[in-house]
């Protein structure tokens, strides 16, 4: 039960981006109580021993970190670490009837001539170091603006201060400076991956929609790197919430909210253990939650498109390619069937209501880079994990059947998979205490039922491009407002976004509740 019925602020949803905010401002003295429907905290960024009687604990649903800022770790005194991956990707194909690949990592010479093999010269390398030259620029400039009142948009270009880079990834389809930059289609598909992870589009989408999904994967730390997160997601997620309580803030869990009332000053929260009061609630939760507690009109529909797989391995399998060790080639992103032209098809395959018949999707192994996850005795005998995200698979395709539907994608994906290996995957799989295969998939309307996350929108709703909109009820610019100058503003004053709906929200950042807290402080 709460120990109080009324306090500074309410938090709604005790996901990472929630724990954030209670953390914040409790450690400003406000009193905070964060209510979380489940039994545990961590919301999608948790760890979870998935197959019965396996000591191995995966990161359920979300599993690598670069947008969270250091700036929060330090100023939360976070025990929390992550670990650099020594290789980027590794993408296999089959060139002149036999199996290669273009390996990313490993140092600069190695890179190299893993291009030069692929393509034939050097010409690709040299175009790939001077585009992500480019982006690790843009990185720089745009990653310290997150966690600082919203930028107007001249002001983010100035900051950018490269006028043909702001031209090609905020005004120009993704698509146009792929094609321009790159030859090679193996190569053009492993640039435009990073703009379709959970995001349903094509690479010269007028809505360039496809645009901001590729920034927030490029601009993480100011660098672009994705980390492995030492002890998997739910160490953040476990470190967040023991910050928050240190700080004072209480947490309750097995605590469903059932509606939220407002009249601009103060709030109620109505949930199962009565009804609580609050100068300010933050609402950790999409934008469609947030209407519902509301009683006010739904927000257009949003629509996740992933595949979700956890797999635990007796072994790594070996590759057709003999030139590449698996512990190599797992330990980054292995992207398979996401070349240029596959991903094209496979899009156009899903639009017109059918599954990609070759399913792209990109695979790592987390505990190649952190064994921590696993058990001893597990790590003794060799033991791995994969984690398979899918691409191109859109919540509308399952509706009709999504039990046999998520069934026959993830018979296909593992097919998929299963060409660029020496020996069939299923081999390699361990089995859990009641000897089923350790493997588990997610389709979107399953993430949708267990977090939340509408359509299994993995971001809530389209990204927004990190600066202020006058058009965009996000942004808030009506009034300027704290919350609309933090770009967590809602139509309501004392209600605001902490979760990824709001301006700069999406991934494992912690930034929407970072800046939902400073707007607090900064209206007080």
């Amino acid at each position: 039960m709460p120990e109080r019925t009324s306090y500074d602020a309410v938090v709604v949803g005790g996901g990472h981006n929630g724990l954030v905010a209670a953390a914040y401002l409790a450690r400003a003295g406000r009193s905070v109580l964060v209510l979380e429907r489940l039994d545990h905290t961590g919301g999608a960024a948790v760890s979870t021993r998935a197959f019965a009687g396996v000591d191995a604990r995966l990161s359920r649903y979300s599993y690598l970190v670069s947008l969270l800022p250091p700036k929060i770790v330090r100023d939360l005194g976070l025990r929390f670490a992550v670990r650099k991956r020594t290789v980027s990707s590794y993408t296999p194909a089959v060139r002149d009837g036999r199996p290669t690949g273009l390996l990313v990592g490993g140092g600069e010479h190695r890179t190299r001539k893993s291009f030069a093999d692929l393509t034939g010269s050097d010409r690709e390398f040299g175009a790939w170091q001077r585009f992500y030259g480019t982006t690790q620029r843009l990185a720089e400039r745009v990653f310290p603006t997150l966690t600082e009142p919203l930028p107007t948009r001249a002001a983010l270009r100035a900051a950018v201060d490269d006028d043909a880079t702001w031209h090609a990834l905020f005004e120009r389809p993704l698509g146009e400076v792929v094609e321009e930059t790159f030859t090679d289609d193996l190569v053009r598909g492993v640039v435009l991956t990073d703009a379709l992870i959970g995001t349903f589009a094509t690479a010269h989408d007028p809505s360039l929609r496809q645009n901001r999904c590729f920034l927030y994967h490029v601009i993480g730390g100011g660098t672009g790197d994705w980390d492995v997160p030492i002890g998997g997601m739910g160490a953040l997620t476990d470190a967040l919430a023991d910050a928050a309580r240190r700080a004072g803030a209480e947490i309750v869990t097995d605590c469903p909210v059932t509606a939220i009332a407002t009249d601009g000053r103060t709030a109620e929260v109505s949930c199962d253990r009565g009804t609580i009061g609050a100068r300010r609630v933050l609402v950790n939760a999409s934008p469609r939650e947030l209407a519902r507690l509301l009683g006010e009109n739904p927000p257009p529909p949003a629509e996740g498109a992933q595949l979700k797989v956890n797999m635990l391995l007796t072994r790594l399998p070996r590759l057709r390619d003999t030139r590449v060790d698996p512990r190599e080639a797992f330990s980054g992103t292995f992207h398979i069937a996401e070349g240029y032209g596959q991903l094209e098809r496979s899009y156009q395959q899903a639009a017109s209501g059918e599954l990609p018949a070759d399913p792209p999707s990109e695979i790592y192994c987390h505990s190649l880079t952190d064994p921590s996850i696993l058990g001893a005795d597990l790590v003794r005998q060799g033991y791995q994990t994969l984690t398979l995200f899918g691409l191109h698979t859109p919540a509308r395709l399952f509706a009709a059947d999504n039990d046999s539907t998520r069934d026959r994608l993830l018979a296909a994906t593992l097919a998929e998979l299963d060409t660029h290996l020496a020996e069939p995957l299923a081999d390699c799989l361990a089995h859990d205490a009641e000897g089923r295969p350790c493997i588990e998939a997610r389709s979107p309307l399953d993430l949708d039922r267990e977090l939340g996350l509408p359509g299994g929108n993995i971001f809530h709703r389209d990204l927004a491009f990190p600066y202020a909109d006058e058009h965009d009820e996000r942004a808030g610019a009506a009034g300027g407002t704290a919350p609309a100058r933090w770009g967590v503003a809602t139509t309501h004053p004392n209600v605001l976004l902490c979760g990824a709906g709001a301006v700069r929200g999406g991934g494992v950042s912690g930034i929407p509740g970072h800046n939902a807290a400073m707007a607090v402080l900064e209206e007080d």
